[in-house]
């Protein structure tokens, strides 16, 4: 169930009956038909172990699950909103960054350690963000919310790109990633704050980064 895109902070999703849809609780702005929303415990097909994933990693972004027969105008805080279409790979996002998906796909929760080892387990002490991140896999469509709007980063082998961790929205592919000090001249003559973290992202696939540095 793709998304249409009503304007840069507001998309339409079309419900249809036998199919769900999943969206951050709130995230509701109006809709048309016989639709109901409800609480979801488990958000998505990861089960009792995406829940206890969730939860261990303090990810308390409720869900409400979306069903019925009608259309569904999605947005929240006035955030801007881009979507991604999946046809079988894992997106792997911020769980405040999720503002709707389709139920299809599969939700489970990654150790950000996993791939970045120590340095991913200190890119959630760094940066705020927690030390877990969302994955999202299978064949449907996923919006997501930022600040000021998502643009896409193509990543290839032996040329990583480096993106603000507070900036970090999502990627997919075959990539991995890690976080690297960035200390300036700045920060070596005492002015200003700089960036002294940034995330490094290796390998084939697509990154996708808010224009502003600002949290959710």
């Amino acid at each position: 169930m793709p998304f249409t895109r009503i304007n840069s902070k507001l998309v339409e999703a079309r419900i249809v009956p036998g199919q769900r849809m999943f969206s951050q609780r709130g995230a509701m702005l109006a809709y048309r038909g016989a639709v109901t929303f409800t609480p979801s415990i488990t958000g998505g097909q990861g089960g009792v172990t995406g829940m206890i994933g969730r939860r261990v990693a303090n990810e308390a972004t409720p869900l409400m699950t979306v069903e019925g027969d009608g259309t569904v105008l999605f947005g929240h805080g006035g955030h801007h909103i881009h979507s991604v279409d999946l046809t079988g790979e894992t997106l792997y996002v911020e769980a405040d960054r999720l503002l709707a998906f389709d139920g299809s796909l599969a939700q489970g929760t990654m150790f950000m350690g996993s791939q970045g080892g120590v340095m991913g387990v200190i890119r959630g002490q760094a940066t705020g963000q927690g030390l877990f991140t969302t994955t999202l896999q299978g064949k449907g469509s996923v919006a997501v919310m930022a600040h000021g709007g998502v643009f896409e980063l193509h990543v290839t082998p032996g040329r990583p790109v480096h993106v603000d961790p507070q900036a970090y929205v999502a990627h997919r592919g075959d990539l991995r990633n890690k976080l690297v000090t960035a200390i300036g001249w700045r920060e070596m003559v005492g002015r200003g704050s700089g960036e002294a973290f940034q995330l490094e992202l290796s390998g084939q696939g697509t990154v996708y980064v808010q224009a502003s540095e600002e949290k959710l």
